[in-house]
C-alpha cells in the first residue's frame, strides 16, 4: 500500500509533514515581528543619505 511496508519511510512522510506544520506555526507566529524599531531605521537610512549627499557636494 503505497509503498510503506518499511517504517523507516513512513518515518520520513511523517515528518515532513510535522517540519512543514512547524515552518507554518512559526511563519504565522511571527508575521510581523521585527517592524517595532522600521521607522527609527528609516529615520537613519535618511541621515545616511543626506550627509552622503553633503560629502559628494563638497567633493
Amino acid at each position: 500500500m503505497f509503498g510503506l511496508e518499511d517504517p523507516m519511510v513512513s518515518m520520513g512522510y511523517l515528518l515532513c509533514i510535522v517540519t512543514a506544520l512547524l515552518c507554518v506555526g512559526y511563519g504565522i507566529k511571527n508575521w510581523n515581528k521585527g517592524n517595532e524599531m522600521e521607522n527609527e531605521q528609516i529615520r537613519e537610512e535618511i541621515n545616511w543619505q543626506i550627509e552622503e549627499n553633503e560629502i559628494e557636494d563638497k567633493l
